[in-house]
């Protein structure tokens, strides 16, 4: 029987998600025992058409990136969203919020010289980041900023083998716990931990690093939990928000069409 044939895609991010994947380093050969990887533009110069499964890493930002996902997801049997670029828009989906216009004056006018190219190029006059899952259907998905690469074999090999994804639906806080780490808030900090979701072993805090909620929310948040937390070390609602977006601006868009809280918004996914 011959082996699941995997294609990786790249969209709008750094493609660090990517060599994560090159990192995997003994565990590849787990791996590798399981698939044929046909495409890899970070790690080999062939490329085929001809796939089982697609993994994309990046946001979907221009038309021409429509159609090509839209391309992909109907080559593919399974489809996975890997990353926080793919699996929430990314950093860039900040961006979102602001007109065209505005970007670039921000961007290009620290730069004396710098030139922005493709003005005259319809396909860059809107761009608009936003998840895989926004424009096609997403069987499985990989979170973090980026993956942790161990995490990204037990994805695929369960996939394959078909066992349950082990996605944690819990929070960052209880592998704080585990960790015993002291609570980021009690230092000083600020911390996505009650919301955002776990499966990072808590690396950020556990490295005196604040979480950011890169892997996203868990499917049922305590907002009234966590905004009392927050209200308790004095923190006001604009730096609330302003920090819920670094990596979750996707729930702010979903909450202001939806008239709900950002944690309602995912929760009523």
């Amino acid at each position: 029987m011959s082996k699941p044939r995997v294609a990786f895609f790249d969209f709008a991010s750094c493609e660090g998600c990517q060599l994560q994947i090159i990192n995997l380093e003994e565990a590849v050969v787990d791996v590798a025992k399981l698939i044929d990887i046909v495409s890899f533009r970070e790690a080999m110069k062939e490329h085929s058409d001809d796939y089982d499964i697609a993994i994309i890493e990046g946001s979907i930002t221009r038309p021409m990136d429509v159609k090509r996902i839209k391309e992909i997801r109907e080559n593919a049997s399974i489809l996975i969203a890997m990353g926080a670029c793919a699996h929430l828009g990314g950093i860039q989906r900040l961006s979102n919020q602001w007109t065209p216009e505005e970007n670039k004056e921000e961007v290009y006018a620290r730069h004396p010289g710098a030139e922005h190219t493709g003005d005259d190029n319809p396909l860059f006059e809107k761009p608009v980041h936003r998840a895989v899952d926004e424009i096609v259907k997403v069987d499985a998905i990989i979170p973090g900023c980026p993956i942790d690469k161990n995490e990204f074999a037990k994805v695929l090999i369960a996939l394959l083998t078909g066992k349950k994804l082990p996605i944690p639906d819990y929070p960052v806080c209880v592998e704080c716990k585990k960790n015993e780490n002291i609570c980021m808030f009690e230092i000083g900090k600020f911390c996505m931990g009650p919301l955002a979701r776990a499966g990072c072993n808590a690396h950020c805090p556990t490295t005196g690093n604040e979480c950011e909620a890169c892997r996203g929310f868990i499917d049922n948040p305590h907002e009234k939990a966590h905004l009392e937390v927050l209200e308790k070390y004095g923190l006001s609602a604009d730096e609330i928000m302003r920090r819920k977006s670094m990596f979750t601006h996707r729930y702010i868009e979903e909450a202001t069409s939806s008239g709900s809280s950002p944690e309602e918004a995912k929760g009523g996914e």
